[in-house]
């Protein structure tokens, strides 16, 4: 009888909670051209896709070349291990990729949505058509309980719909079936299962909405995009008849890049999604979506982001939230994926299975590829991977301010190795030319390793080494270190380089000021043959500082410098120079800097001066009282405050130095 009275009690309770709470507070909606809460407030969407959790996709694996769709992996394995064999490896994958620890590592980044790429397979099976799963829902019932804990919005996004919206991998089309656009049967089935998932979620304030079909990718007979308007238009409607509460997000066509026929909006709780890869981060780039935006007066998001540089990260978050855009980043692991949030790392069975399935090594065995397989997925636990610092510093702080912060704790005495360098945007932690992939062309980094900036850092094979090397050096780029020097004293410092030819000249700078003169880099027998280049005597002072590497002519590799202490007393070891004189600049012919080196014999009052050739001043670089000893000055000839105006044209300029009763001129070129 207690029995019965539990059993009668429940749904009871659950007729009262859900009358309570049809319309919770919390739920986001759409007021004009915003997103806003349950209390009207704007809402920004900052969000992390899962990708490759529920739709494996083959470049996150490392299996593009003979599995690049998820049912092609599956195959691979299948054919292995078996269908048994195979199930047991998914549900240990899936279980490893996104925990609760992740959710809660994803709203502690400073994340507030979720975006989750769903495959229809998952919730109804490729061969069941109308039958749900309710071991697949379980899937999404877990990840919303924890983005309800950690209290960020989940958006759910249909990544892969029955038949594939486009052919490509990452629909998870198999040309065994009808693709959706030519198959009446799939296109009901994505109507009744968006139908089937609303109905469970219509309750849920933490569903931040549905993302009704992701980047469909189809030339439709009619010319423009109405088969797919139809389609959304059906979902909505369906939808809309269990769930009033949650946003209808719509992707355009082409990678949800084209909205033609798609406006005007069909709904008063759309906004529309695009996606943005490999293209500008300057107003141009969107000016069509603010349109589209203005003239329906719905709200934009962009829904899937990234696979860039750190810099490119940084300038579109910045573009877009200076519209007012919420966003929505891709993705959350890869396996050695360093433009991801997080570094997957491969066991060296997984990567025997790979060459094994591209026809470079023999076939393992079941129990081999089992265990293979096992700890790849163990792998993809939070636990076992890495975070890649420098993303998230990108696409949070990096957007609100140019501040540089040291990549690792660097001592000196010791060593800094190249690839350390400081954590910030271009031209301020570092300078590279090749930063960004802006036309679906560049590399923003030709090594692809260790960090996701333009330096471009590759794998290291010298004797001693953090793994790493800096390559591909260009002329004008630079590294910044912040550095703690432990002891004041004179110090021999060892610049580690690798040459293919000579040419190439470092210049180093403490706290802004030039370490001696400009190094010169010899051919040394190849692009991993190392030779260290002294450069001794130089007093460093206790306490935190800046050290620089500057290639004013590139073509070499660095690995590192070398920093030993060789005396404590710098007054008795650093000499003043025997008298004064001037350098030549060096280079000259310049452009747009040089730097001009002097000498002191005894403390002096300092000025050095650019003048044309008409003999008016152009340039004070020096006006003070200095102490005996060599000074290099860097003379930039753009944007410097130092010049009288903005900027230099070509032309020949002279410099002067006086210092006391002695003075000297040399001439300069300066060749635009």
């Amino acid at each position: 009888m207690k029995k019965l009275k539990i059993i009668l009690f429940i749904p009871l309770l659950s007729i009262l909670f859900f009358s309570l709470n049809i319309h919770p507070q919390g739920f986001l909606k759409t007021s004009g051209i915003k997103i806003v809460d349950g209390s009207g407030n704007n809402f920004l969407l900052r969000g992390i896709g899962l990708g490759g959790w529920l739709v494996p996709e083959g470049y996150m694996l490392q299996t593009s070349s003979f599995a690049n769709a998820a049912w092609q992996f599956r195959h691979k394995i299948e054919t292995l291990i078996g269908v048994e064999k195979t199930d047991e490896f998914f549900k240990l994958y899936r279980s490893n990729f996104v925990t609760r620890k992740d959710v809660q590592q994803i709203a502690a980044w400073g994340f507030n949505s979720i975006r989750l790429p769903m495959h229809f397979n998952l919730l109804t099976p490729q061969d069941s058509s109308f039958i749900y799963s309710e071991e697949g829902f379980a899937i999404i019932d877990s990840l919303l309980q924890w983005c309800e804990e950690s209290k960020i919005y989940l958006i759910l996004d249909l990544h892969a719909a029955p038949g594939g919206q486009s052919k490509d991998n990452i629909a998870d089309y198999n040309p065994a079936y009808l693709p959706l656009w030519e198959d009446p049967i799939a296109q009901q089935r994505t109507v009744s299962l968006w139908k089937t998932i609303a109905a469970r979620y219509a309750n849920k304030q933490w569903i931040g909405g549905y993302d009704l079909i992701n980047e469909t990718a189809y030339n439709f007979n009619t010319g423009n995009n109405q088969p797919l308007r139809d389609l959304f238009v059906k979902i909505t409607n369906e939808i809309r008849t269990v769930d009033k509460n949650h946003i209808i997000f719509i992707e355009g066509n082409w990678y949800a890049t084209s909205f033609d026929n798609l406006s005007p909006a069909w709904d008063v709780n759309m906004v529309y999604s695009f996606h943005k890869y490999w293209n500008g981060t300057d107003n141009n780039s969107i000016d069509y979506l603010i349109d589209l935006r203005n003239s329906t007066q719905r709200p934009l998001w962009l829904g899937e982001s990234g696979e860039n540089s750190n810099q490119w990260f940084t300038d579109a978050i910045k573009l877009m939230e200076s519209y007012n855009i919420g966003w929505a980043w891709w993705t959350l692991k890869k396996v050695e994926g360093n433009n991801s949030m997080m570094f997957v790392n491969k066991p060296a069975e997984y990567d025997y299975l790979l060459k094994y399935w591209s026809g470079q090594a023999t076939k393992p065995t079941v129990d081999y590829a089992v265990n293979a397989l096992t700890k790849f997925a163990k792998n993809l636990n939070i636990d076992s991977c890495k975070t890649n610092s420098g993303v998230i510093d990108a696409m949070f702080r990096q957007v609100k301010t140019t501040e540089t912060l040291p990549f690792k704790s660097l001592t000196i005495p010791g060593i800094i190795y190249a690839a350390d360098y400081n954590i910030g945007q271009n031209g301020y932690a570092y300078k590279d030319i090749d930063y960004q992939n802006a036309d679906n062309k560049s590399t923003w980094n030709s090594g692809g390793q260790y960090r996701n900036d333009g330096v471009d850092i590759e794998k290291c094979s010298d004797v001693l080494t953090n793994g790493y090397d800096v390559g591909w050096t260009n002329t004008g780029e630079y590294l910044n270190y912040t550095v703690n020097v432990e002891q004041t004293g004179t110090y021999n410092l060892a610049l580690r380089v690798a040459a293919n030819a000579s040419g190439g000249k470092v210049l180093m700078r403490w706290d802004g000021n030039n370490i001696g003169t400009f190094i010169d880099v010899p051919a040394t027998g190849g692009w991993t043959k190392w030779m260290s280049l002294p450069i001794n005597n130089i007093p460093l002072t206790s306490g935190k500082h800046t050290f620089s590497l500057n290639f004013y002519f590139g073509g070499f590799n660095v690995n590192y410098v070398k920093f030993d202490l060789v005396a404590t007393d710098v007054k008795n070891e650093v000499s003043a120079p025997l008298d004064f004189s001037l350098m030549q600049n060096y280079p000259n012919p310049f452009n747009p800097e040089t730097v001009i080196s002097y000498q002191l014999s005894v403390n002096s009052h300092v000025t050095l001066k650019v003048y044309d050739m008409l003999g008016n001043e152009v340039a004070t670089l020096v006006n003070e009282e200095q102490a005996a000893g060599n000074y290099s000055i860097n003379f930039n000839t753009t944007h410097n405050n130092q010049l009288t105006t903005n900027s230099l044209p070509s032309g020949v300029y002279f410099y002067q130095l006086r210092a006391g009763s002695f003075v000297e001129i040399k001439k300069m070129v300066l060749l635009r």
